[in-house]
C-alpha cells in the first residue's frame, strides 16, 4: 500500500486516571505467590512494567474516546462536518451493537453524510482504522476522517486474578501473566488530504504500509466469554506468551523485509520506530530481530502497560510531545497483534 495525499494531523489521547502498580496486583496474589514461593517483584521483573492506569469503576468506554476525540478536534480546528468517516477500533466496546462509533459520532455532532462504523483487529485496531481512512482519502472519497479507540483492563484483570486464586497452578499463572500487564487509555487520530484549513502545524505524511498474517496461530492469545454456569458467562483471557513471542517475532521479520523493500528503504534510513507496547522481553527480541538500535524506539510500557490498540498511537503522541520524533524523520509504526497479524506503517514526520 502506497499513499500520496494522506496526512496525520492529530494524535490526541486521554490517559485513565487511576494508577495501579505491579506490586498492588501482586499483593492480591499473595496466596498464590506463597504457595509456589514466588518472590514479590516478579511481575515487574518479568515484564518491565512497574505500573499501569485504569478507568474508574463504571466508566463507559465511549466516554474516554469522546474526550480524546474532542481534544483532536480542538487541536486541529477541523470542522466536524468535514469528517467523512468516523471509525471506532477498540477491542473493548460499549456493547455488541450498535457500533460504539455511533455514540461518539452523536456526541461530536457529525454530518449525516459521515460513514460511522467499528473495526476489530486485536491490538492492531487503530492501525487498521488509519489505513481504512487513508484508503478513502487516497481514493478521493473523503477529505478527512477520524479513528478513535478506548481500552479498559480493569475488569479482565480483576476476573483473571480471581481465576488465578481459584485455580492456583503454575500453568494458570503462566497463561495469565500477560493479562496482568493491561493498561487503559483512549486515543483519537485525525487524517486529512492536506487541503483543509487547520489550526495545527502537525502534518505527518503517511507514505505506505505493509501487512502480513499467520492465522494458524489464532489460538495463542484469546480474550472472550466462557460459560460459568446456566445462563451465566464470564470473561476470560489466556496467552501462550512464549510461543506468541516466538511466532510474533518471526512474522515481524518477514513483514519488516516486505516493508523495507516496498518503501525502498535500508534499515539505516529508518530514523525512529514506534512499537506496540507489550513489555521488556518483547521489545528486546523484536528490535534485535529487526536490527533496530534501542535508541531509535520510544518505550512507554514501563508506566502505561499494554493498552491494546491505544498503546502505539499514544506512544507516538508522547514521543512527538517530548521531541523524540522530529519534523522530517522517517518513522515506522510497528504493530503485532494476536491473530497473528503484523502491520507496519511508514510516515514522514
Amino acid at each position: 500500500m502506497k499513499y500520496s495525499r494522506v496526512y496525520i494531523n492529530s494524535l490526541a489521547y486521554e490517559l485513565a486516571p487511576e494508577v495501579v502498580s505491579s506490586s498492588e496486583l501482586e499483593s492480591r496474589l499473595a496466596p498464590l505467590y506463597q504457595k509456589f514461593r514466588i518472590p514479590m517483584g516478579q511481575l515487574a521483573a518479568l515484564t518491565g512494567i512497574s505500573e499501569r492506569r485504569w478507568w474508574p469503576k463504571g466508566h463507559q468506554l465511549s466516554d474516554g474516546a469522546i474526550k480524546a476525540a474532542r481534544k483532536a478536534v480542538a487541536e486541529t480546528g477541523i470542522e466536524v462536518a468535514d469528517l467523512g468517516a468516523l471509525v471506532y477500533t477498540g477491542v473493548c466496546r460499549d456493547q455488541h451493537e450498535p457500533a460504539t462509533a455511533c455514540r461518539i459520532a452523536a456526541e461530536l455532532g457529525v454530518s449525516k453524510d459521515t460513514a460511522i462504523y467499528d473495526i476489530s483487529n486485536a491490538c492492531l485496531g487503530v492501525l487498521s482504522g488509519i489505513l481504512d481512512i487513508a484508503n478513502r482519502i487516497e481514493l478521493g472519497q473523503i477529505k478527512a476522517g477520524m479513528v478513535v479507540s478506548c481500552e479498559s483492563a480493569r475488569d479482565i484483570v480483576d476476573v483473571t486474578i480471581e481465576n488465578m486464586l481459584a485455580e492456583p497452578t503454575m500453568q494458570n499463572f503462566a497463561q495469565s501473566l500477560a493479562t496482568l500487564t493491561g493498561g487503559s487509555g483512549a486515543v483519537a487520530v485525525i487524517l486529512t488530504d492536506g487541503s483543509l484549513p487547520l489550526l495545527t502545524a502537525r502534518q505527518h505524511q503517511l507514505l505506505g504500509a505493509s501487512h502480513l498474517s499467520a492465522p494458524e496461530h489464532h489460538r495463542l492469545c484469546q480474550w472472550g466469554l466462557q460459560e460459568a454456569g446456566q445462563h451465566l458467562y464470564r470473561e476470560f483471557m489466556r496467552t501462550d506468551a512464549v510461543t506468541l513471542l516466538k511466532e510474533g517475532v518471526e512474522l515481524a521479520k518477514h513483514t519488516w523485509e516486505h516493508f523495507l523493500e516496498q518503501r525502498d528503504w535500508l534499515v539505516e534510513q529508518v530514523d525512529k520506530v514506534i512499537c506496540h507496547q507489550v513489555g521488556a522481553a518483547n521489545r528486546k527480541q523484536v528490535l534485535t530481530a529487526l536490527n533496530i538500535p534501542a535508541e531509535k524506539e520510544f518505550p512507554t510500557y514501563q508506566q502505561l502497560g499494554n493498552m491494546g490498540t491505544v498503546s502505539l498511537p499514544v506512544s507516538a503522541a508522547m514521543a512527538h510531545d517530548q521531541g523524540f520524533l522530529q519534523v522530517g524523520d522517517q518513522v515506522s509504526f510497528l504493530g503485532i497483534g494476536s491473530g497473528l497479524n503484523c502491520m507496519m506503517l511508514g510516515i514522514k514526520w
